[in-house]
């Protein structure tokens, strides 16, 4: 009897591990939502600055928004210039400009950061939006920006970076660290900052 109870658990453990390396082995792929909709305005979220511009920029020639919003930090300084001043030049230089706003923020966090959003779309009347962000950030964003400005229709758009993040996170060291970094972010977001 014992033996068949031994045999039991080591059965009940080996199930247990199997479940949560199932699971873990879709950790990054479940962060990702990349469903761009039909929109008024795309908003491109601070902090990487090729990636989600190109994405943006794709999306609003393909006409899912007549208007985009590239958001960039206020603090920033990149050498000697300020990061929007430089986000300013880039815009002028597009075959878009006229289509393509900077959106000054100063929030520290993509929580902050909607309300910096709220301030520029609300000249536009516009109410649904496309996020266009990371794609490891996608899901978090999405989450933030609905329950920020319920106001707001949002979809998200991912834009993604191959270097940075990829589903199989345990391959490869950025990507893990990635991976990690965004859930510690959405456990504290769904633990913490959306209550507050």
């Amino acid at each position: 009897m014992r033996f068949f109870r031994l045999h039991i658990v080591s059965f009940l453990v080996v199930v247990f591990v199997v479940i949560v390396a199932a699971l873990a082995s879709q950790a990054a792929r479940f962060l990702v939502v990349d469903e761009p909709g039909k929109s008024d305005a795309i908003v491109v979220l601070a902090g990487e600055t090729s990636i989600r511009p190109v994405r943006a920029l794709e999306l609003l020639r393909q006409g899912v928004a007549p208007r985009a919003f590239l958001d960039v930090q206020t603090r920033d300084v990149i050498y000697d210039q300020h990061l929007i001043e430089i986000a300013r030049t880039y815009v002028n230089g597009l075959a878009e400009a006229n289509r393509v706003s900077v959106c000054p923020v100063v929030g520290f966090s993509t929580n902050a950061e909607a309300d910096d959003v709220s301030r520029c779309l609300q000249p536009l009347g516009a109410h649904r939006v496309l996020i266009v962000t990371s794609d490891y950030h996608t899901r978090r964003a999405l989450l933030i920006f609905r329950h920020r400005l319920p106001q707001y229709q949002f979809s998200v758009a991912a834009a993604r970076g191959p270097a940075s993040f990829g589903d199989a996170w345990w391959t490869n060291r950025e990507w893990a660290k990635a991976t990690f970094d965004e859930w510690l972010k959405m456990l504290w977001w769904e633990a913490v900052d959306r209550w507050r």
